[in-house]
């Protein structure tokens, strides 16, 4: 009997039994290699827009949306009827690189939404049906049209799982592309941060390519991401990004942009490259293009297409029904402006996360764009490196002695949790109690019809809205002691940092993969699905589809909330354990 029918049929007990069953043989047959599996033990069944049903019956909110694949939510009508009007229409459903309709429609509308500088000089190669792919045939595509073969790219780079592609990506252990310093603020490689920080990362760049006893000849291309993914959701700065069109433009480099994540209104913009006017000379495309489906593509400049017959091949690169759905989705997205929405709402969000971060200290950092977000978690007891005092452009970074005191129970209006937890509206923001998830409330054990509180949320944990213009302050157990236990937390109470915490205020702190990973098991606990990223897996990273609702954003910030809430105020209990003296965990109980 298949899943779905006994889930739909079967009772909780034999719908829980089944869920059980199936992760036991996946785990029993399936690769030591599987990933996503291993954080998220779910068994999807039934999915639409952001909500995921399992075997055994919960929802779930998806904000990993197939690592970004997924640009209108599972299951969009637009890209279902697509689908069954190819189904039923009779065409052939892989045809090679032969020439159809479906593939001319799909094309035609691709054109129409790349950057004006390359859509009227675009050439465009369909390859196997992964990015790490697209991204291969790029770096033959240079290398044919330049002469060269070396590659230039950034640290902190993913570029796809091949040879060639992991070469180009930051964990790559045999090294024949030269890695250049991609320029970030909280972490940044100089020490500096913000335009500064940027200024001699370019500067390094160019001193690389121009000093002729760098060991770096003249390279065949250079590859970047507009906002680094994996790496730890890092948007490249809009000047930056000017800089590298020039640098390699003036030295005839093409410049090789990957928009596999990036791409179709993710970050803001249709394409992530739009923000800064630049104009690649070649874009590597996959995930959302397809709709949903395998597809992937290198469209470059006419003149650097000089590659032989045969050069880059690949068996399903014709499949039709990803090329209608993904003509589905690029019309959708650009006839109803969901890159500009998906800009505004990321926008939003990102301001309600500031506000989480300067409550907890183990939020090092937020950052993103549009639809792209990550929460960096930090141990706000280790050590910063010494010397990382930043200029960001006259911002200061909340540090952990501005916090909100842990474990008071008290409101930054003076009032207790308990006196303001019911009905006044999630930790942040959260009004009316549950999103709505396709039309159906949620899962009993989920939280269903408690207002303000994200699902699975214990007493006390729900947020206080105390000004109108929704600054959510920390109520009760929630702004618990930060890590008491596990000394993860800093409570200095009111007033500001002196001293060391003023200096340490200004210094980024220890990546927290523990405590990362123990707030993607909370966020699972309540519903939530998120992925983890960055150097060291402590990034919780947010991709929800570009279709998300307000109430659903606020839905997912709220269990997001609730979940370091919770690891915060009990690290142990939620397996992050306390450090020895030695600085080496020890075991708890």
């Amino acid at each position: 009997m298949a899943v779905t029918e006994s889930v739909t049929g079967g009772t909780l007990g034999g719908a829980r039994a089944a869920h059980e069953g199936i992760l036991r043989r996946q785990s029993a047959r399936e690769s030591r290699a599987r990933t996503y599996a291993r954080a998220l033990p779910i068994v999807p069944v039934r999915a639409r827009g952001l909500t995921i049903e399992g075997a055994d019956g919960r929802r779930y909110l998806d904000c990993l949306s197939g690592a970004g694949t997924l640009a209108l939510g599972h299951n969009h009508p637009v890209v279902l009827e697509a689908i069954r009007k190819v189904l039923d229409s009779g065409a052939p459903l892989s045809v090679l690189d032969l020439a159809t309709p479906v593939k001319d429609a799909f094309i035609t509308e691709l054109f129409r939404t790349l950057p004006p500088g390359l859509a009227d000089r675009a050439r465009v190669q369909f390859c196997g049906p992964a990015g790490t792919d697209a991204v291969e045939a790029a770096f033959k595509l240079v290398r044919a049209a330049t002469g060269r073969t070396g590659m230039l790219a950034f640290t902190g780079a993913y570029h796809g799982m091949t040879t060639g592609a992991l070469a180009a990506s930051g964990g790559a252990d045999d090294v024949r592309v030269a890695r250049l310093p991609y320029p970030q603020d909280y972490r940044c490689p100089f020490g500096v941060g913000g335009p500064r920080g940027a200024e001699l990362a370019a500067r390094w760049t160019e001193s690389v390519l121009d000093d002729p006893k760098s060991g770096v000849p003249l390279p065949a291309g250079m590859i970047l991401e507009p906002v680094q993914g994996e790496g730890g959701v890092i948007p490249a700065p809009d000047d930056w990004l000017r800089r590298m069109r020039r640098v390699t433009a003036d030295r005839s480099i093409p410049l090789i942009a990957d928009e596999i994540q990036t791409g179709v209104g993710r970050t803001g913009a249709f394409w992530a490259v739009e923000h800064s006017g630049v104009t690649p000379d070649v874009m590597v495309l996959s995930k959302a293009i397809g709709g949903s489906l395998p597809l992937a593509v290198v469209v470059y400049r006419d003149d650097l297409d000089v590659w032989e017959p045969g050069a880059h091949a690949g068996t399903f690169r014709g499949n039709q029904l990803a090329m209608a759905a993904g003509t589905a989705t690029l019309a959708h997205v650009r006839e109803n402006a969901l890159a500009e929405r998906a800009g505004l709402l990321g926008s939003r969000m990102l301001s309600q996360l500031r506000t989480l971060q300067a409550e907890f200290a183990c939020i090092g950092d937020v950052r993103g764009r549009g639809l792209m977000i990550g929460v960096e978690l930090v141990d706000p007891e280790g050590e910063g490196r010494t010397g990382e005092a930043r200029d960001t452009g006259g911002a200061t970074r909340a540090g952990a002695g501005d916090r909100e005191a842990c474990g008071t129970g008290r409101t930054a209006g003076g009032r207790t949790g308990a006196e303001d937890a019911g009905g006044r509206g999630g930790r942040l923001g959260v009004q009316g109690g549950a999103a709505d998830m396709g039309g159906r409330d949620h899962d009993p054990g989920w939280g269903r019809g408690v207002p303000g509180r994200a699902a699975g949320a214990g007493d006390g944990a729900a947020g206080v809205m105390d000004r109108a213009d929704g600054v959510v302050s920390a109520g009760g157990d929630a702004a618990g002691a930060l890590g008491r236990a596990a000394g993860l937390g800093r409570g200095a109470v009111g007033g500001a940092a002196t001293g060391r915490d003023a200096d340490a205020r200004r210094e980024p702190r220890p990546a927290a993969p523990e405590f990362a990973a123990a707030v993607q098991r909370a966020c699972l606990e309540r519903g939530l699905i998120v992925e983890l990223g960055g150097r060291h897996a402590g990034v919780v990273r947010l991709l929800p589809p570009l279709t998300i609702s307000d109430e659903q954003a606020a839905a997912v910030l709220d269990r997001l909330a609730d979940a370091v809430a919770a690891v915060a105020r009990d690290p142990a209990g939620h397996g992050v354990l306390p450090p020895r003296p030695d600085g080496r965990k020890k075991p708890t109980g």
